[in-house]
């Protein structure tokens, strides 16, 4: 039961859950004798890290700031990887992290004098290779694409490798199946066969959903089984984001108002897709909404659109079912939203920002963000 005294929007990270996918992850590493890694760019609520910590021990980092988190928060150093680094920056990522991955052997080549001179402690370096295949259907997320700035592919990749690289790091896939992944690792070792006994690890990405309810974890602990037979001198890692996040929380939004324009009936809530829940937009999917559905039923007959409270024409997402006929103050219950929807909002329009709470495991409520307008006008100038 959402307390009435917390004030919406909200989001609400689920500790029982939370946990659930953690021991999940956890098993999978152990049993497979692989190093699974937090990924920032999909969850970054670091107040919740002392529970990760019971979990795993590293996380995995796209920008400076992300790699600083990982050292101040995480209490590691970072897995390390950007489509290009800043040399005004470089100093402080080697400082934050243990592995460095670089887009382009140009990229190597470029920062590895500054990692050869870094004396604080030993940085791994590795190369991102594209192996041109990918099940991701959505161009917008998917590395594959023709085209794609992401990665090496075979043909344009030296050997041997340069002195100094020794690891390989391919990201194909986006809340994908282990199946995807087989297929994947068969290309990956057809393409890239004579590198593979010349480097020390193999970094897997992301993307591997395995905490969803229809992923095969045990077909993925066998894949990573005889994956590492084949390569027993490879330490492999993996450094899936939504699989950490994947169903561990929601947003929860009241409606505000209903508006009704040639019998189209809207709700809209106090909280906005295009702010706090982009992927709704861009992907395109659309939320689960809880006690409604997409096809009317005699029970679900009521139907509304949803519509958040920014002045884009564009944010709402499609019509839903209800089983009474919603009215102002209701709430609004948006199921899965801390992966990536918490990492991506934005303060478009000065809209306020979504609070963020923990749902104890002993039912306990426990604060860690509220915003305020300090937080927007300081994100100006």
């Amino acid at each position: 039961m959402f307390p009435a005294r917390i004030p919406t929007p909200c989001y609400v990270l689920e500790e029982t859950l939370l946990r659930r996918n953690l021991s999940l992850i956890s098993r999978v590493a152990k049993e497979a004798d692989v190093e699974i890694i937090l990924a920032f760019k999909a969850y970054a609520l670091h107040k919740s890290f002392p529970i990760f910590r019971e979990y795993i021990k590293s996380s995995t980092a796209s920008s400076i700031n992300e790699a600083r988190l990982a050292y101040e928060e995480m209490g590691s150093l970072a897995h390390t990887y950007a489509p290009v680094y800043k040399e005004s920056e470089f100093h402080t990522i080697m400082s934050c992290s243990s592995h460095i991955t670089f887009n382009t052997p140009t990229q190597f080549e470029r920062f590895y004098p500054m990692v050869k001179a870094f004396s604080e402690h030993s940085i791994s370096c590795g190369l991102r290779i594209n192996p041109e295949y990918s099940e991701v259907g959505t161009d917008l997320y998917n590395p594959c694409a023709p085209g794609s700035r992401l990665g090496t592919i075979a043909d344009e990749l030296p050997y041997p490798l340069p002195e100094g690289i020794e690891g390989l790091h391919f990201h194909t896939h986006c809340e994908s199946n282990s199946y995807d992944l087989e297929k994947t690792l068969e290309i990956v070792e057809d393409k890239f066969a004579r590198y593979l006994p010349h480097i020390k690890w193999i970094n897997m990405g992301g993307g591997h959903l395995m905490t969803h309810k229809d992923y095969d974890v045990e077909h993925l602990i066998g894949l990573l089984k005889a994956f590492k037979a084949r390569h027993p001198h490879l330490h492999v890692i993996m450094e899936p984001g939504s699989a950490f996040g994947w169903q561990t929380g929601y947003l929860v939004t009241q409606v505000l108002d209903v508006v009704e324009n040639k019998g189209i009936k809207t709700l809209i809530m106090d909280a906005s897709f295009t702010c706090h829940m982009p992927d709704c937009l861009e992907m395109p999917y659309q939320p689960a909404v809880r006690g409604a559905e997409k096809e009317v039923s005699q029970v679900h007959k009521y139907q509304y659109r949803i519509g958040g409270n920014s002045c884009l024409s564009g944010d709402v997402i499609g019509d839903w079912f209800f089983d009474h006929a919603p009215e102002v103050g209701d709430l609004l219950i948006f199921e899965d939203m801390l992966h990536y929807t918490t990492v991506k909002t934005t303060m478009f329009n000065g809209i306020v920002h979504p609070s963020i709470y923990l749902h104890k495991a002993d039912g306990n409520w426990e604060e860690y963000r509220t915003y305020t307008y300090e937080d927007y006008k300081d994100r100006m100038c």
